[in-house]
C-alpha cells in the first residue's frame, strides 16, 4: 500500500486546482470571443471542405493569411497545457497524454462550431476544428513533456510517494481445508 507524503499530496491538490481554474477562465474566454452574436452586413457560407479557407487566407497575402491562420492556431493552444495540468499526473506515456489531449481538443473545437450555428453572425469553418487541434497539439509538446520532467527530476531528492515498512509473513489459520 502507499502513501502520500502530506506535501506531494497538498502539492498536487494545488496543481489540480490551478488547473481546473485556469482552464475554466480559458473556456469561458475562448466560449465569449466564439459565441457572442456578431451584427455583420453579410455573412459567408459555411466552409466544410478541409483547408479551403486555409487557402483563402493565404490568397489574400502572406501577412493576412498569417494572421487569420494563427488566430486559429493560439484560440485553444492554452488546452495543451491546461487539460493536463488538470488532470495532474506526472508519470504518463508522452504519446498517451498527447492522445488524450488533442481529442480533448478536437471534440472542444467540434463542439464550439456546432455551437456556433445557432449564434447570429458566426459561420461554421472545419478548418478552425482543424487549426485548433493542431494548435493544442503543438502547445502540448512544446511544454508538457519538459515540465513533466522537470517536476519529476526536482521531485526525485523528495519522493512523493513511500511505501510501508513490510510487517512480517502473512498469518495463516492451520486445520482450514482449500475449498473444492
Amino acid at each position: 500500500m502507499q502513501r502520500h507524503r502530506s506535501g506531494g499530496h497538498t502539492a498536487a491538490v494545488r496543481f489540480r486546482t490551478a488547473g481546473f481554474a485556469f482552464l475554466a477562465v480559458h473556456l469561458f474566454l475562448v466560449a465569449w470571443i466564439t459565441l457572442r452574436p456578431l451584427d455583420v452586413p453579410w455573412i459567408s457560407a459555411a466552409n466544410l471542405r478541409p483547408l479551403a479557407g486555409i487557402r483563402a487566407d493565404l490568397a489574400l497575402g502572406w501577412r493576412e493569411g498569417a494572421r487569420r491562420i494563427g488566430e486559429g492556431l493560439v484560440l485553444l493552444a492554452p488546452l495543451g497545457v491546461l487539460l493536463p495540468l488538470a488532470g495532474g499526473r506526472l508519470y504518463v506515456s508522452v504519446w498517451g497524454s498527447l492522445v488524450r489531449t488533442v481529442a480533448a481538443g478536437a471534440l472542444i473545437s467540434l463542439g464550439i462550431e456546432l455551437l456556433q450555428t445557432g449564434v447570429p453572425g458566426q459561420v461554421v469553418d472545419i478548418d478552425s476544428v482543424l487549426l485548433n487541434t493542431v494548435g493544442v497539439a503543438v502547445a502540448h509538446l512544446a511544454v508538457v513533456p519538459a515540465a513533466r520532467a522537470r517536476i519529476r527530476h526536482r521531485s526525485e531528492g523528495a519522493p512523493l510517494l513511500l511505501e510501508e515498512p513490510a510487517q512480517g509473513r502473512t498469518p495463516t489459520i492451520t486445520r482450514v481445508g482449500i475449498a473444492p
